[in-house]
């Protein structure tokens, strides 16, 4: 059974970073593909960023481009969420999730694994 458990939300300012992490297990990471997305309240999931698992590839959505970072530690079956420069509309709770469809216009799916959610907030 896949199981998925992110850490390293909280509170910062505008401007700040924080790094989520998503522990995992029950798969594969090197060949999975893996994703994050977010949901602010009474917002659709919105899909931040996504790695392929055919060749690795790292996809991300226009809004955080140039601010976050997917990475991903095979060893440690962890995958990471580096975000800088974060913004207020960046709030939200970040879920991981598994991602055999990511490519270019990844969206996640309900039937997909996902994580519990860790929630991100970023106001002064």
């Amino acid at each position: 059974q896949v199981q998925l458990v992110e850490s390293g939300g909280g509170l910062v300012q505008p401007g700040g970073s924080l790094r989520l992490s998503c522990a995992v297990s029950g798969l594969t990471l090197h060949d999975s593909g893996m994703g994050w997305f977010r949901q602010a309240p009474g917002e659709d999931r919105e899909p931040v960023s996504c790695i392929a698992s055919s060749d690795g590839r790292v996809y991300y959505a226009d809004s955080v481009k140039g601010r976050f970072t997917f990475s991903r530690d095979n060893a440690r079956n962890t995958v990471y969420l580096q975000m800088n420069s974060l913004k207020p509309e960046d709030t939200a709770v970040y879920y991981c999730v598994t991602a055999p469809t990511c490519g270019s216009d990844w969206y996640p799916r309900l039937r997909d694994t996902w994580g519990q959610g860790t929630q991100v907030t970023v106001s002064s």
